[in-house]
C-alpha cells in the first residue's frame, strides 16, 4: 500500500433511500470528527446498492485507499425479492475484501418489512447514524489501532 493511503477512506453509499443512507455518510463523519482521526475521506455514491461491490473494488485497485465504506439500503419492492438484492451485495463486498485484502466495511441494511410510513422512516433515520458511527468505530480501529485502542475501549465500557 502507498505510504499516503494508509489512512484514506473511500466511503460509498448508494442513492435508493437516499435521505436515509446520508444519514449513515453523517453519523461516520461525525464519529470520525469525535476521534480526531487525521484520515482523509472521500466521498462517492452508486444508484443502488447492486453497485457498490464493483465501485468498491474499483476505488480498491489503484491502491490509494486502506479501507472502503458501502452504505446502502435494501427494501422490498414488490418487484423482485430484496433477499436476493442483499445477499449479492453482501457476498460482492466480501469477495471484494477477500480479493483485495483490505477491509470493506458493510452497513448495507436490509429490513424485513420496511415501509415508506413515518415510524418506519423516523426509525431508520436515526439507526442509520448509529450504523455510521459503529462503522467509524471500526475504521478507527484498523486504521490507528495504537492510538484508537485507549478511545475505543473507553467508549465501549461506557456504552456497557
Amino acid at each position: 500500500m502507498h505510504k499516503d493511503a494508509n489512512k484514506k477512506i473511500a466511503f460509498i453509499q448508494s442513492c435508493w433511500h437516499k435521505n436515509i443512507v446520508d444519514r449513515c455518510r453523517e453519523g461516520f463523519s461525525a464519529q470520525l470528527a469525535e476521534y480526531g482521526m487525521s484520515a482523509e475521506v472521500d466521498y462517492f455514491q452508486v444508484p443502488g446498492a447492486f453497485e457498490l461491490p464493483l465501485k468498491c473494488k474499483q476505488l480498491l485497485v489503484p491502491d490509494e485507499y486502506a479501507l472502503a465504506v458501502a452504505a446502502g439500503f435494501v427494501v422490498d419492492g414488490g418487484i423482485y425479492r430484496h433477499e436476493f438484492v442483499a445477499q449479492a451485495v453482501i457476498s460482492g463486498l466480501m469477495q471484494v475484501q477477500l480479493e483485495m485484502a483490505r477491509p470493506v466495511l458493510s452497513v448495507v441494511l436490509t429490513p424485513k418489512d420496511f415501509q415508506e410510513t413515518e415510524a418506519h422512516q423516523n426509525f431508520f433515520l436515526e439507526h442509520m447514524i448509529v450504523k455510521g458511527k459503529e462503522a467509524a468505530d471500526v475504521a478507527v480501529s484498523v486504521l490507528e489501532p495504537a492510538e484508537s485502542g485507549g478511545k475505543l475501549q473507553e467508549k465501549l465500557t461506557r456504552v456497557s
